[in-house]
C-alpha cells in the first residue's frame, strides 16, 4: 500500500517518517497558503518551516483528535503561524508589497487578467481572503473549513459570498474603466 495515499493512522509509521510525508505532500499547499497570507516569499518560508516545527511538537495531539484530516489540520498550524507573524513588531514596520517577479513560480499568473484576480485577492481584507484561499486554491469544503477554523459553516458560506462579491466588484470597476 502506497504511504502518500493513506493517513497515518491507517498505516504505522514514525514520526520522522509521518512528517516526512507531511513535508512532501503537503509543503507547497502550506508555502502558497503561507505566501499569500504574509505576502512575502522569504516569510512564507519561514513560517512553512514553523508550521511543520510545530506539527511535529503537536502530533500526539493530531493522533488523538485529528488522524484522519491532515491537510485541513497543517492548513490551520499554518494560518496561526502566519497570524502571528503579522503580530509581530517586525511585520508592522516592514512594507511587504511583493512584486510579481519575485512570486514563487507556481503563483506566476500567465495572463494579465490572472495577475490582476490574484492581485484582488491579495488585497482582500485577511478573514475574506482566507476564504478564497481555503476553498479555491486549497480545495477545501466548507464543511472542512469550517472544523478547521471553528465557525459554523453558515459563517463560512457568508464570508465566501462577501469575498466573491467583492472580487466580482473589483473585475467589473476594470471592465469599466478598460471598457
Amino acid at each position: 500500500m502506497n504511504s502518500a495515499l493513506v493517513p497515518g493512522a491507517l498505516i504505522k509509521e514514525s514520526r520522522e517518517e509521518r512528517l516526512e510525508r507531511w513535508m512532501q505532500q503537503y509543503g507547497n499547499a502550506i508555502l502558497h497558503t503561507c505566501f499569500i497570507t504574509l505576502s512575502d516569499a522569504h516569510l512564507a518560508e519561514d513560517a512553512m518551516q514553523d508550521t511543520f516545527v510545530k506539527a511535529w511538537r503537536a502530533m500526539d495531539q493530531f493522533e488523538q483528535k485529528f488522524s484522519a484530516i491532515e491537510k485541513p489540520w497543517l492548513l490551520r498550524i499554518a494560518l496561526n503561524t502566519c497570524r502571528d507573524y503579522r503580530r509581530g513588531a517586525w511585520f508592522r514596520r516592514v512594507n511587504l508589497t511583493a512584486e510579481m517577479e519575485k512570486l514563487p513560480a507556481p503563483l506566476i499568473a500567465v495572463s494579465q487578467e490572472e495577475r490582476e484576480l490574484f492581485l484582488d485577492v491579495m488585497a482582500l481584507p485577511e478573514k475574506y481572503r482566507q476564504m478564497i484561499l481555503l476553498h479555491y486554491y486549497q480545495q477545501l469544503t466548507l464543511r472542512e473549513i469550517s472544523e478547521m477554523l471553528h465557525l459554523s459553516i453558515s459563517t463560512i458560506h457568508g464570508r465566501l459570498k462577501k469575498a466573491e462579491g467583492m472580487l466580482r466588484s473589483g473585475l467589473e470597476g476594470r471592465e469599466l474603466i478598460h471598457g
